[in-house]
């Protein structure tokens, strides 16, 4: 079945908006939306990006302390992310030394 864009849109909200209920109800909160959230962290771009050697930037490192946790983790634990390695993605805090507990990855 093919969906026109339209379509594909509102239900990948839809799974966005899910996933973020979801884990709320784990206790994990975050104020951001899941698009929010993704938006915010788009300086980190280039250090999640599959086999990039680059670190992540200040600005990168600003956005995940800014975010903070309960929302990195959200965004690492939800719809798969074109072009973001889940596995670099949870190294952030760590390489941008956050002062939270990095996201583990939830089954």
């Amino acid at each position: 079945m093919k969906l026109s864009g339209a379509k594909a849109l509102t239900l990948l909200v839809f799974v966005a908006v899910m996933t973020g209920l979801v884990h709320e109800s784990k206790g994990i909160t975050c104020g951001n939306t899941f698009f929010s959230a993704l938006v915010q962290l788009i300086p980190c771009r280039s250090a999640v990006a599959p086999f990039s050697p680059i670190p992540p930037s200040e600005a990168c490192c600003a956005s995940v302390k800014s975010l903070g946790q309960p929302c990195l983790c959200v965004l690492v634990n939800g719809p798969p992310i074109s072009g973001v390695d889940r596995n670099m993605a949870m190294q952030l805090p760590q390489k941008c030394a956050a002062n939270f507990d990095p996201c583990e990855m939830m089954k």
